[in-house]
Parts: C-alpha cells; structure tokens; sequence
C-alpha cells in the first residue's frame, strides 16, 4: 500500500512539472490576425520580389527582464531573445526562427518559447513556419539566389528600439559613441548589415525602417487603448504626485508616488526616466536627476509616463509647490493653458501641423490683446512663443518619441502626437509648459490626458488634498540604534 501510494505522489509530481514546463508567456493585447494583417502588408509594400528580415532583440546579461525589440514585438508579439523574421514577398509566407530550448535558463525563469515550441508558436503568432535559426542561413539562399535574378532584401538600418528607447535618443548615442576614439563600437544594425553583405552578397539590400515608421504611426484601435491605458496611468501618477507636494520633499520621492501608481496598475516599468524639477531644474529640458528638495514659491515641472505592455504615453503638468500660483505664474501658466486649448480647436483629419500652428498662433495673438504682464521679459516670452513651431510635438507609441511621421502631412485617424505649449524667460532660468496626448478622430481630435488638471482651480484643488507621501511619510535612514 505504501509503494503504490509512493508511486501515485511520483506521477503527481510528474503531471505538475509537465504543467509547469508547458505553462508559456504570451501577450493578450493583440490577436494573431492582427500580426498576420502587419506581415501581410509588409509583403505588400515590398512586393512579389523582395523579402524582409527582421532581428529581435539579443538576451539579456545578468538579472535584467529580457524586453523584446518593437519592431519585432510589433510583428509578432513574441518575447523569446535571439530570434528572426523572414517575411517572404514571393511565396506570400513569413518564417520565424528562434532558438532551441535552453532548459537551465527556464528552470530559474520559466517557459520561454523556443524552436522546439514551432506547433504552439504557429497557433499563437499565424505565422506559417517556425524553425531553428541554424536554417536561417539556407532559407536565404532558397528565398531565390539559385535562379537569378536574386530578390530585393529588406531589413531595418535604424537602431533597435528597446524598452524606454526612442530614435532620437538612440541615434544620438550612436552619434557620441563614434566620436570617442576608445570606443567607436559599430551598431548591432550594421553589423546585422555587414554579416549578410559577407554572406550572402547577392542580395540588394534596402531599408525596411521607412515602411515600419509609416505603418506604426497610424494606431490601430487595439494600440489606441493600449495607449489610453498608459495615459491614464500617467495621469494618475502626476495626480498622485501633486496631492504629495508641499515644501520639503524631495523630487525623487514625486517619482516614487508616481511609480507607486503605475506599478499598482499593471505597468513594467517606465516608458522613459522620469522628469521632475523643481525652481530653475525645470529650465532643463531632460532633467532626470531629481535630487532637490522642493521650495515654497517654485513651480515644479513633472513630465512622466510608464511603460505598459510595450506601449506609452507622455503628460507634463506643472505646478506651484506650495499650492497656490503668484501673480507672475499665473499670468505665464493661463498664457501655457490657453495655447494648449487653441491648439486641439484645430486638430481633425486632412490638416497639417503648419495649419495647427497657424490657426493656434492667430488665435493666441488676438488672446494677447490687452493683456499685462509683470514684467518686459514674461510679455516678450509669450510673444516669442506665437512664433515657435515646436507646440506640436512627436508621435507617441511603442517609444515615447515613437517613430514615423506627423508633421507636414495631412493628419489621419488614428494618429497619437503630442500638444506641448512651452515658454523660456532666460533671465529668470524659467521654464513653463503643459504636455497632453493628441488621438485624431474620425471627426476631430480627442485630448487622451484632459483628465489630468490643468485648469488653476483644479490644479490647486488637486494639491490641497492628501496624497501617498502623507499616509506613508518615509522613515529617517539609517535606523537609530
């Protein structure tokens, strides 16, 4: 009896180690027709002879979470590390090759989807063939280089966006990287690029960058709310953060109520280093130090979204840090507000962003008439600000300055950028603007962030009430003995 009770608690056991190897991780947020719908028109785009090869991203050293690239997350929602993407223009058909079962790495980390899992990934992506990536190199060679003339190839030339990378930000580095000559290290892209003009020279290779950008840059409904939950959370946590507000905190502990909040709701990180300055901090751009205490008397600037599910957002309020805005502030800030509603009266589909910029700035002239300022500069930073085009800012999505183009060409449905009114007062190190997420309707435009306050009265409501750093006031570090 005690040997066949033994033998029952064995298979038990079996039974639940075969559950836990089976049980995989898969995104929700899209269905695999979707995926199939993007690779589809990709093999439109390039054509009957072409085809297009896509990197993931590499794996991870150390302890970080492994985060797949967009690119290759964007066609096929797959988180695995070291894997491809041939999108076949001829055969209308898409292959993806991944590596085989590392069994070590998925008993300290779990099922990660690997050659071995081809039925599943199959069901799961509607790709049409999942194999090893020992047989990427013959694939290439059979997509037609046995009978000439070989097909174009396609593959991304610029950088690989991961995590809370943007373009901008990582072409910079590029650009830093290569002026320093004990580094100089060539990108992942060109090295991707000069392995297959080595190995299989016959290809004219093309940049599959532009295609990407144009198709990521138009959401589709599934992106949008997506896109609106991470707004929401970024709203929260800035409302979070401006109920914990008074003299004496620290900028760093605005983001910790702020990540408090996005964390709670489900996000995995940020999507991009939080912004928080207080005084003259906020004059820079990009300060990401949040080391200051806050001041009575000081606005403090808070430009900050998460990272939810590969996808963003970006909301920027700023806010007296005592709870109430002077004289001086409150002739700059309801200029800031006033600028911000001018612009979204134009934004619909079939305009411009010239014509956005247009209409606002008139509107915003006529606003000036008979208005005081303080003082000479406050009045000349407001002038100035008519004529600046950067109000209109940058597409939001999988990146915080997300790819693809929104300025100079009629604007779509579907499209999400951001309306970004700023002033500079230079003698004074002051810095003053308001950020929120533009989705272009069928109709017109719906503002994803108006939620978040913005108006004096419900900015200064807002900071009058409790927030987390009130309930739960950090404890002085070391602890007393």
């Amino acid at each position: 009896m005690k040997r066949t009770i033994g033998h029952v608690a064995v298979l038990l056991c079996l039974v639940h180690l075969s559950f836990a190897q089976d049980k995989h991780h898969y995104q929700t947020d899209f269905s695999k027709e979707e995926f199939s719908q993007r690779r589809e028109k990709i093999m439109e785009t390039i054509g009957n002879n072409a085809i297009a090869l896509v990197q993931g991203a590499p794996g991870i050293p150390g302890f970080a979470v492994f985060r797949q690239s967009n690119t290759y997350y964007y066609l096929t929602g797959l988180e695995s590390p070291h894997a491809y993407l041939l999108i076949n223009g001829r055969s209308k058909a898409s292959t993806i090759y991944l590596p085989h079962r590392d069994e070590g790495m998925e008993r300290g980390q779990g099922k990660v989807l690997s050659a071995e899992d081809a039925a599943l990934v199959q069901e799961l992506t509607g790709i049409e063939q999942v194999k090893g990536i020992e047989f990427l190199s013959a694939d290439l060679v059979g997509s037609g280089l046995i009978r000439p003339p070989a097909p174009l190839l396609y593959t991304e030339f610029s950088p690989t966006e991961v995590g809370n990378d943007s373009r901008d930000e990582l072409l910079f580095a590029q650009a830093r990287t290569s002026a320093d000559p004990w580094d100089g290290q060539p990108t992942r892209q060109s090295l991707f690029i000069q392995k297959l003009r080595e190995r299989v020279p016959q290809f004219e290779i093309k940049d599959l960058s532009p295609l990407l950008d144009a198709m990521r840059v138009v959401k589709s409904p599934r992106e949008i709310e997506l896109i609106r939950r991470a707004t929401q959370m970024a709203g929260l946590g800035i409302i979070e953060a401006m109920k914990s507000t008074k003299p004496g905190v620290y900028e760093y502990q605005l983001d910790a109520a702020a990540k408090y909040v996005y964390y709670l709701h489900g996000a995995q990180g940020d999507g991009y280093p939080s912004i928080i300055g207080g005084g003259t901090n906020a004059y820079m751009g990009h300060y990401f130090h949040k080391t200051d205490e806050l001041k009575a008397g000081d606005l403090v600037l808070m430009d900050y979204a998460p990272d939810y599910n590969n996808y963003t957002s970006d909301v920027t309020r700023i806010w007296p840090v005592n709870g109430k805005f002077n004289e001086e502030q409150k002739e700059l800030y309801n200029f800031i507000v006033a600028y911000r509603d001018a612009l979204f009266k134009y934004i619909k589909p079939g305009v411009t962003s010239n014509d956005v910029l247009d209409g606002a700035a008139a509107d915003m002239k006529q606003y000036l008439v008979g208005k005081k300022f303080v003082k000479p500069a406050h009045l000349k930073a407001v002038q100035e600000g008519l004529t600046f085009r950067g109000h209109f800012q940058h597409p939001v999505g999988m990146a915080v300055h997300d790819v693809g183009r929104v300025h100079g060409i009629p604007l779509q449905p579907g499209m999400v950028f951001t309306i970004d009114p700023m002033i500079w007062i230079d003698e004074e190190r002051l810095y003053i603007r308001i950020e929120d997420m533009a989705l272009v309707t069928e109709t017109g435009v719906e503002n994803m962030s108006a939620f978040v306050p913005s108006r004096i009265e419900d900015v200064e409501r807002t900071i009058k009430e409790k927030g987390l750093i009130d309930f739960l006031p950090p404890v002085e570090l070391p602890f007393k003995k």
